[in-house]
């Protein structure tokens, strides 16, 4: 099982001071796939003229975009980080970046396309482009702060995650959440990768992770431990179903999550189908005709 934190204190339009380095302020864009909205971090010191970096400031939202520049006033923004370009997380990115004088840096936005169940949150801002592009390994520094961009390709096949040096913390994005799984949906994201950012994420003995939906995950190497069986976990029950006679995506999902709000089943689909192009790959499954929704599995 896989220990969530989903309780924190928080208020639409409040910034909390959460780290000596770290304030959060959580836009009103609540719903199945953003938990309480999008965490919009500011790192840095809190001083008037202190350079500070934001990290996915989020979407187009009057209200959220009034308090963001109130909870910066009267300090730079330097940099304005983007995890991936989900509309979620990137859209206010350019419109910040022009009030501040900021650099907008993020990974190359990926070729534009169309979820196949179409109409998740997970869907991409389409207007998104960085001023400078990240690959990971880049650090960006301010006062007294320093951040490395950390590739964490699965989620999305751009996605970024932040270590920030100083506290030993991790702004993940969307690839480790402590209210929930992380939804992988083909043909942007790739569950192959996505495992191999998380042990990634592992082997560096972060502290403190910090997602941009819901609270922090502060026991982080028992929560990624488990979040790591449950991947794996899935996919067993995956090849279960396959053993058991079912052939589609979308004989399975109704079974393997029958427990989970229907509202996420579309995700849990592409999560499913992400599964299934991991085991093609892997030789362990057979696609008719190619591995899509459209398609038949079978065990080889």
């Amino acid at each position: 099982m896989i220990p969530f934190v989903r309780d924190f204190d928080f208020a639409y339009g409040r910034t909390d001071q959460v780290s000596p380095l770290i304030q959060r302020l959580v836009a009103p864009n609540p719903g199945p796939f953003t938990f309480t909205g999008t965490g919009v971090y500011i790192v840095g010191r809190t001083e008037p003229g202190a350079r500070v970096a934001v990290i996915d400031p989020g979407p187009r939202d009057p209200a959220h975009e009034g308090a963001l520049r109130a909870a910066v006033e009267g300090r730079t923004v330097s940099h304005v980080l983007v995890t991936h370009t989900h509309r979620d997380h990137a859209p206010l990115a350019r419109p910040l970046a022009e009030k501040t004088g900021a650099i907008v840096l993020a990974a190359r936005p990926p070729v534009r396309e169309t979820h196949a169940s179409g109409g998740l949150d997970e869907e991409e801002d389409a207007d998104f482009a960085p001023d400078k592009i990240l690959v990971g390994g880049e650090v960006i520094e301010g006062d007294e702060w320093t951040l490395e961009a950390v590739a964490t390709p699965g989620h999305a096949s751009n996605h970024l995650a932040f270590a920030l040096r100083e506290e030993n913390a991790l702004f993940s994005g969307d690839h480790v959440m402590g209210w929930s799984t992380t939804v992988v949906a083909p043909p942007d994201g790739n569950m192959r990768a996505y495992l191999a950012s998380l042990d990634a994420v592992i082997a560096r003995d972060f502290a403190t992770i910090w997602p941009t939906h819901g609270p922090p995950i502060t026991e982080v190497a028992p929560f990624l431990a488990a979040y790591r069986a449950h991947r794996l976990e899935r996919e067993a029950q995956v090849l279960a179903r396959l053993a058991a006679g079912d052939r589609t995506v979308g004989e399975m999902v109704p079974v393997l999550y029958a427990a989970v709000d229907r509202r996420l089943w579309p995700a849990a689909s592409l999560s499913v189908l992400a599964h299934l192009i991991k085991l093609v790959e892997d030789g362990v499954v057979e696609a008719t005709p190619q591995a899509a929704f459209s398609a038949e599995f079978r065990l080889i």
